[in-house]
């Protein structure tokens, strides 16, 4: 016993003298401060560290920082500082004091149903036919942990209702969650194709709904660590279309004049984010890449496997200077004509190529690729003081970028590339933008961009992540 008691004592000084030679810092208590709706494990489960740990002291300030980050990407918070303190026997002790910003939304719906702003400007002629309104009831934090409920209704152009819930966490380890959706749509409207890789639009004269969706999705949402995701969700889709679009404008809006489409999908997505801001970033990488399997063998109306892969790498070259790519492809692995309601390359969401905003490119494969380089203009805070009535928006950060881009693109249409030339040649465009960053996740983009055809123009594009 007595050998025993000498050895541990031996090796309890050779970890302390370890300890000191690399200069390892304890993390003492942490505290939070400013969370009013936030839970405290909400945050501290976004911290590179816990109570107790030991820290190198190479490491301390990066690791703080990179908490910070983490804890902003919640997108719970309009500010985060960190403070520390010494303590007991060097002990480092936090101090999080965070503002909250505005969770509850439940403002009018005045939406722009077209692909972009640019689209309804000019090619729609400011159309209001073309809006969508009604009630949005969004709370980005419903039980203060980090859940999100959305309860929406529309009328306009869609007359749409829908319910999403989604809970991040269901279990004590914090890396398991849910998400569920039910909704339902119809239009009196609809693209019903695509010529010379522009949308054609046919409206009823009758003011009949002629497209009607049904769709309900349960997933599970895995995080085992701080910037690994993945996803799995089974969704039942229900769609119908009117029996003139089916059979006489384009009898491959479902394939072969049908009416009616029913299909179960599974989906996997595969989320690798190290970037420092998500919304806007500077610095990091980004991965992701999702797995479709459209038509589980209960119906026949659909038979797709699609894989889309996209990655974007972020640099700082000094205080003001950063640059970066983002590349993304789409590989249709079921090799059999897709209905044309899923026949979509780029021009829709984050697959858009700079001047090509009144264009859409349809087809079975896509690689984009998109390049920039930004010079910060400048970085302030407005203080609106008692003038704004909710705190959480009473100041305002705002960064101010220029940048410079260039993008170029290729999309392989094996069946409809006759009537769409933009389809299986390389496609390029770039230009100069101005991009204004508000409350750390709102992102307004002023762009002059040119394409192939040296077509040139200013386009406005919006991110307010709600």
């Amino acid at each position: 016993m007595r050998e025993l008691l000498l050895s541990a004592g031996l090796l309890l000084a050779f970890l302390g003298i370890v300890e000191a030679q690399e200069g390892m810092i304890r993390i003492g208590a942490i505290t939070i401060q400013g969370n009013q709706k936030t839970k405290d494990e909400i945050i501290l489960r976004e911290l590179l560290f816990k109570s107790g740990d030991l820290v190198p002291d190479s490491l301390l300030e990066v690791q703080m920082e990179r908490s910070k980050d983490l804890v902003m990407n919640t997108g719970l918070f309009n500010e985060a500082t960190f403070n520390q303190s010494v303590g007991n026997e060097g002990e480092i002790n936090l101090e999080i004091i965070v503002i909250e910003t505005w969770y509850i939304y439940p403002v009018p719906v005045f939406e722009l149903i077209d692909r972009n702003f640019n689209v309804w400007w000019v090619e729609q002629n400011r159309s209001l036919d073309r809006i969508n309104f009604g009630i949005e009831f969004a709370h980005l934090n419903f039980t203060g942990q980090k859940d999100k409920l959305k309860l929406t209704a529309k009328y306009g152009y869609t007359r749409s209702y829908s319910l999403k819930y989604s809970f991040p966490y269901i279990d004590r380890a914090q890396t398991l969650g849910i998400v569920t959706e039910v909704a339902y749509a119809r239009n009196r409207e609809l693209n019903y194709n695509s010529i010379d890789n522009k949308q054609l639009f046919y409206k009823d004269t009758d003011g009949r709904f002629i497209f009607q969706r049904f769709w309900s999705e349960f997933g599970l949402i895995y995080r085992p660590g701080f910037h690994l995701t993945h996803g799995l969700r089974l969704r039942f889709q229900q769609n119908q279309v009117d029996d003139y679009i089916a059979s006489e404008l384009n009898p491959d809006f479902f394939l072969d004049g049908r009416k009616n489409q029913r299909f179960f999908s599974l989906r996997y997505h595969f989320t690798y984010d190290l970037r420092d801001v998500r919304s806007y970033p500077l610095e990091g990488n980004l991965f992701t890449a999702e797995l479709i399997k459209d038509g589980l063998g209960f119906f026949s109306d659909r038979n797709a496997l699609t894989l889309l892969t996209n990655y974007d790498h972020f640099w700082t070259l000094s205080d003001r200077w950063s640059t970066g790519f983002q590349f993304g492809v789409k590989l249709s692995m079921t090799r059999q004509q897709q209905p044309f309601n899923e026949y979509r390359a780029f021009g829709f969401g984050r697959n858009n190529l700079y001047g090509y905003e009144y264009y859409v490119v349809n087809g079975m494969d896509m690689a984009l690729l998109k390049s920039f380089m930004r010079y910060r203009l400048f970085t302030k805070e407005l203080n609106f003081g008692k003038f704004i009535p909710i705190k959480s928006f009473r100041k305002m950060p705002m960064k101010a970028y220029l940048s410079f881009n260039q993008g170029i693109a290729v999309v392989n249409d094996p069946y409809t590339s006759e009537v769409n030339p933009f389809s299986n040649r390389a496609l390029w465009g770039g230009g100069l933008g101005l991009d204004i960053v508000l409350y750390y996740d709102k992102v307004f983009r002023i762009q002059y961009s040119y394409n192939h055809l040296f077509e040139h123009g200013l386009f406005l594009h919006f991110n307010t992540n709600i």
